[in-house]
C-alpha cells in the first residue's frame, strides 16, 4: 500500500512539473525554451517519455480549440475576405498613385535633399570647427610656451627657460593633459631640465678653465692697480712732507698741482696713466657662473652645485700654488706666480660679494690661510736660491705690491711681512757677498800708493768723495800726496751706497724710523765686522803683498776708521733718527778697522822678520878665518839698507807701530845671528870669525843708535843687541875671571851671557884651538891652561854651582893661574 502512495504521490508530482513547463513553454519566447527542455531531461530517466505524453495531450487540446474558434469565426473571416478582395482593386489604384506621388515628390526633393544634405554637412564642419577653435584656443598657449621654451634653450637662456618648465607643467598642460602631445611634451621637460643642468655645468666647467687661463691677466691689472695708487700715495705723502700744496685735481689718472703760478702733472711720463682701470668682470665673463647657480637654485639643487663650485676652486688653487721649478731664476718667474695668486683670489672675493652664498667669507678665508702658508713655504724656499740682491730687491717689492693688493680685498697678509723680515736678512745676505767681490775687486786695482792731486780741482774731487780734513796738506801747495789710496774713498763710497741698498728693502714695510735705524745700523755692521774685515784679512794675508802696501792698509784703516763718524751721520740723516736714543745701534767700524789694523801690523812684523831671514841666509862667513876682514859683511850692509829705506816708508805709520816694527826687526836680527852662532852645525870657530862677527854687530848696533824710527828714549833700540854684545865681549877680551866673578849679581858686566851659551861658543872655540893645536904642538902651554878654565869651570855638570866654588877659591887666595894648572894637571890625570 504504502508504495502504491509513494508511487501515486511521484506521478502527481511529476505531472505538475510537466504543467509547469508546458506553461512556461507557452508563455516565454521561442530562444529561451532551450533551457526549459533540458529541465525535463535533468529529472528522474523516463520522465520525458511522460512529458511527450503530456505534450501531446496539450496539443490535442489546443488543436480542438483552434478548430472550435475558427468554426466559430468562420463566417466573418469570409465576410473580410470578400471585402478584402473588393478593397484589393482600389488598393491597387491608391498604389499607382502613391507610387506615381512619391516618384513626383522624389522627383521634386532631390534638389532640397542635396541641399539639405549640404546644410547639414556644413553645420557639422562649422560644430567641428567651433570644437576646433575652442581645443585650439586651450593648446595653442601650451604650443607658445612651448615655442618660447625652445627659442630660448636655443638662446641660452636656461634660467627663463626653466621659469617657462614650470609655468607649463603648472598652468598649461593641465588644460590639455589629455592629449597625446601634451602627454608627449610632459615627458620631455624633466629631459629638457637635466640637459639644461648638463649644459650649464659644461659652461661651468668652461668658466673655472677660462678663468685659470686670466688669472694672471686679473692679477696683473690688480697688482698694477694698487702699485699705482700706493706711488699716488707716496707722491702725495712726499709732497706733504715737502711742503707742497695739495693735488687741485685729478684727471685720468693724473695728479695736478699748482706752484709758482703753473700747472704740473705728475704721472704723466707713466704710460698706465690713461688707461681705464678694468675689473675682473671686465676681463672674465661671469655670467656661466650666476646663470648655473640659478638653474640648480630653480631645480633646488643648489647645495650641489655649491659644492662643486668650492672643490673645484680648491682643487684649482692648489694648481696655482704650484709654483715652476725655475721660477727663482727671474722675476717674471715669481711676477707670474703672484698674479695667478693674485688673480684666483680677485675672483673668489668678486664671487662672494656678487652672490649669495656660494661662496662664504670662511671658505675664502680658509682658502687664502692654506695659500698663505704655501705662498711663505715656497718663498722661503726658491728665495734661498736667489744669490743676486737686485732679484731678491725685485722680489721684495712684488710681495709688497702682491700683499697690499690682497689687503685691500680683505684678506690678512701679517704673515707676508714677517716673510719680508726673513727675506731681509738673506737680501742682507746677497749684499755683503755682492759687495764682497766690490771690496776685493777695488783692493785689487788699488795701487797702494797716496793719492797725487795736481790742483785744487782734483783736491775738492777726491773730498767730496772722502771726508778728509788734514790742515797741514791743504797748507801745502799743489802738487801735493794724499795720505791714503784710492781705495779708501772707493771703500767709503761703496759702504754708502750698501746702505743706500739696504734702505731699498726697508721701504713700504710699514716700519717705524726707529726700525729702520736699526736695520740699516744692523746691516752696515755686518758689512764692516764680516765682510770688509774679511775681504781686509784676506788682502793683508795675500803673499804679493809687500811691507809698503802692508804700510798703506795701515793707513788706509786709520783714515776709515775715522771717516766711521761720518758714516753714522749718514744714517742719521736718512732715517731722522737722533743717534742719543736709548736704542740706537752703534757701528762697529772701530774695533774692525782696528782688527784689520793689527793684522796688518803684525804682517808686518812676520814679513819684516822673513825678509831678515832671506838676508840671513845669504850669510857666508868662513869661521876658520884667522883674523877680519876689517869691515863689516855684505850681506848685512845690504840688509841694513834695506831696513833703512823700510823705516822711511813707515813714517807715516803711528809712531808705536813704527818703532814696534823697528824694535821687533832689530830682535828678530839679534836672535837669527845669535842662532847663527849656535848652531849645532857649526862645530868649530876661530878668533877671527868671532872679530868679524863682532864687525857685523857693531853695524847693527850703529843701525840701532842711528834712530831709524824717531820715539826711541836713549838706547831702547841698542839694548836689542846687548845679548850679542855682552857675549861677543866676553870672547874678544877674554874677561872670563869678571865674568866668572860677577856672575849673577845685578851690576855684573856680562849680565846677559847666559853659562850655557858661553858654554856652547867656548867649546865651538876650543873645538877649533885643538885642532890647530894638534897641528902645531908648540902652542901646548899655559894658554892652554887659561882656556880651559873657563871650559872647565862651564862644563860642570851644574856650572852655577861650579862658578861660585870657583869664586870661594878665589876668595881663599888662590890665584885663577894657579886653580887653571890644577885643573890641567887633573884633567890630564
Amino acid at each position: 500500500m504504502n508504495k502504491t502512495n509513494m508511487a501515486d504521490a511521484e506521478t502527481l508530482e511529476s505531472i505538475t512539473e510537466h504543467e509547469r513547463i508546458l506553461q512556461e513553454i507557452e508563455s516565454t519566447d521561442t530562444a529561451c525554451v532551450g533551457p526549459t527542455l533540458r529541465s525535463v531531461y535533468d529529472d528522474q530517466p523516463n520522465a520525458h517519455k511522460r512529458f511527450m505524453e503530456k505534450l501531446d495531450a496539450r496539443i490535442r487540446n489546443h488543436d480542438r480549440e483552434i478548430e472550435k474558434m475558427c468554426n466559430f469565426h468562420h463566417q466573418g473571416f469570409v465576410d473580410a475576405i470578400t471585402e478584402l478582395l473588393k478593397v484589393r482593386a482600389d488598393a491597387e489604384k491608391l498604389m499607382v498613385q502613391v507610387t506615381d506621388t512619391n516618384r513626383r515628390l522624389q522627383d521634386a526633393g532631390r534638389e532640397v535633399t542635396a541641399q539639405m544634405e549640404e546644410v547639414i554637412r556644413c553645420r557639422v564642419q562649422q560644430r567641428n570647427m567651433a570644437t576646433t577653435v575652442e581645443k585650439l584656443q586651450l593648446c595653442i598657449p601650451v604650443l607658445e610656451m612651448y615655442s618660447k621654451l625652445k627659442e630660448q634653450l636655443e638662446s641660452k637662456r636656461y634660467y627663463a627657460a626653466l621659469k617657462t618648465m614650470e609655468q607649463l607643467e603648472n598652468i598649461y598642460i593641465p588644460r590639455v593633459s589629455h592629449y597625446r602631445f601634451c602627454q608627449i611634451m610632459a615627458e620631455t621637460l624633466p629631459k629638457l631640465r637635466e640637459e639644461i643642468k648638463d649644459i650649464s655645468m659644461s659652461d661651468l666647467k668652461d668658466f673655472l678653465e677660462s678663468i685659470r687661463k686670466h688669472s694672471d691677466k686679473i692679477g696683473e691689472t690688480a697688482m698694477r692697480q694698487a702699485q699705482q695708487h700706493r706711488t699716488f700715495n707716496s707722491a702725495v705723502q712726499k709732497q706733504a712732507s715737502m711742503g707742497f700744496p695739495k693735488p687741485l685735481y685729478t684727471l685720468n689718472g693724473r695728479t695736478s698741482t699748482q706752484q709758482n703760478g703753473l700747472d704740473t702733472e705728475e704721472g704723466a711720463d707713466e704710460d698706465d696713466a690713461d688707461e681705464e682701470v678694468l675689473t675682473a668682470q671686465d676681463l672674465v665673463d661671469f655670467s656661466p657662473v650666476y646663470r648655473c647657480l640659478h638653474i640648480y637654485t630653480v631645480l633646488g639643487d643648489r647645495e650641489t652645485f655649491e659644492n662643486y663650485y668650492r672643490k673645484q676652486r680648491k682643487k684649482q688653487a692648489r694648481l696655482v700654488l704650484q709654483p715652476q721649478s725655475n721660477m727663482h731664476e727671474t722675476v717674471e718667474g715669481y711676477r707670474k706666480y703672484f698674479n695667478q695668486i693674485v688673480g684666483f683670489f680677485v675672483v673668489e672675493d668678486h664671487i662672494l660679494h656678487a652672490t649669495q652664498g656660494l661662496v662664504t667669507r670662511a671658505f675664502t678665508d680658509e682658502l687664502w690661510n692654506m695659500a698663505l702658508s704655501k705662498i711663505i713655504a715656497v718663498l722661503r724656499t726658491h728665495s734661498s736660491y736667489c744669490s743676486d740682491p737686485d732679484l731678491v730687491l725685485e722680489l721684495k717689492n712684488l710681495i709688497v705690491i702682491f700683499a697690499d693688493t690682497l689687503q685691500g680685498y680683505g684678506f690678512p697678509v701679517n704673515r707676508l711681512f714677517d716673510l719680508l723680515f726673513e727675506i731681509r736678512d738673506q737680501y742682507n745676505e746677497t749684499l755683503l757677498k755682492k759687495w764682497a767681490l766690490v771690496f776685493r775687486e777695488i783692493f785689487e786695482l788699488d795701487n797702494y800708493s797716496p793719492i797725487p792731486v795736481e790742483n785744487e780741482e782734483e783736491y775738492r774731487s777726491v773730498i767730496s768723495r772722502f771726508p778728509f780734513h788734514d790742515a797741514e796738506i791743504e797748507k801745502q801747495q799743489f802738487p801735493k800726496k794724499l795720505p791714503m789710496s784710492q781705495s779708501v774713498p772707493q771703500i767709503y763710497i761703496q759702504v754708502k751706497e750698501f746702505i743706500y741698498a739696504s734702505l731699498k728693502f726697508s721701504e713700504s714695510l710699514h716700519r717705524s724710523s726707529t726700525e729702520i735705524d736699526d736695520m740699516l745700523r744692523k746691516s752696515t755692521n755686518l758689512l764692516l765686522t764680516r765682510t770688509l774685515s774679511g775681504c781686509l784679512q784676506n788682502l793683508i794675508k795675500k803673499p804679493h803683498i809687500g811691507l809698503t802696501e802692508l804700510v798703506q792698509i795701515i793707513i788706509n784703516t786709520t783714515h776709515l776708521e775715522q771717516a766711521c763718524k761720518y758714516l753714522e751721520d749718514f744714517i742719521t740723516n736718512i732715517t731722522n733718527v737722533s743717534p742719543e736714543t736709548v736704542h740706537t745701534t752703534r757701528l762697529y767700524g772701530l774695533s774692525t778697522f782696528k782688527d784689520a789694523r793689527h793684522a796688518a801690523e803684525g804682517e808686518i812684523y812676520t814679513k819684516l822678520n822673513q825678509k831678515i831671514d832671506e838676508f840671513i841666509q845669504l850669510a857666508d862667513y868662513e869661521w876658520g878665518m884667522a883674523e877680519s876682514d876689517g869691515r863689516a859683511s855684505g850681506y848685512l850692509m845690504d840688509l841694513i839698507n834695506f831696513l833703512r829705506s823700510t823705516f822711511q816708508v813707515f813714517t807715516h805709520l803711528p809712531g808705536k807701530v813704527a818703532q814696534t816694527a823697528c824694535m821687533s826687526a832689530c830682535k828678530h836680527l839679534a836672535t837669527s845671528l845669535m842662532q847663527m852662532l849656535l848652531d849645532t852645525e857649526l862645530k868649530q870657530i876661530s878668533m877671527g870669525a868671532i872679530q868679524q862677527f863682532n864687525l857685523d854687530v857693531i853695524q847693527c848696533e850703529l843701525f840701532a843708535s842711528s834712530e831709524p824710527v824717531p820715539g826711541f828714549q836713549g838706547d831702547t833700540l841698542q839694548l836689542a843687541f846687548i845679548d850679542l854684545r855682552q857675549l861677543l865681549d866676553l870672547f874678544m877680551v877674554w874677561d872670563w875671571s869678571t865674568y866668572l866673578a860677577d856672575y849673577g849679581q845685578p851690576t855684573s858686566k856680562y849680565l846677559r851671557v847666559n853659562p850655557s851659551t858661553a858654554l856652547a861658543l867656548l867649546e865651538k872655540y876650543l873645538s877649533y884651538f885643538f885642532i890647530i893645536a894638534s897641528l902645531r904642538p908648540e902652542c901646548l902651554s899655559a894658554s892652554l891652561v887659561i882656556l880651559l878654565l873657563p871650559f872647565l869651570c862651564l862644563a860642570n855638570a851644574n856650572p852655577l854651582q861650579s862658578l861660585p866654588r870657583v869664586r870661594t877659591l878665589g876668595c881663599e887666595g888662590i890665584s885663577l893661574r894657579s886653580f887653571a894648572l890644577r885643573a890641567a894637571y887633573g884633567a890630564a890625570a
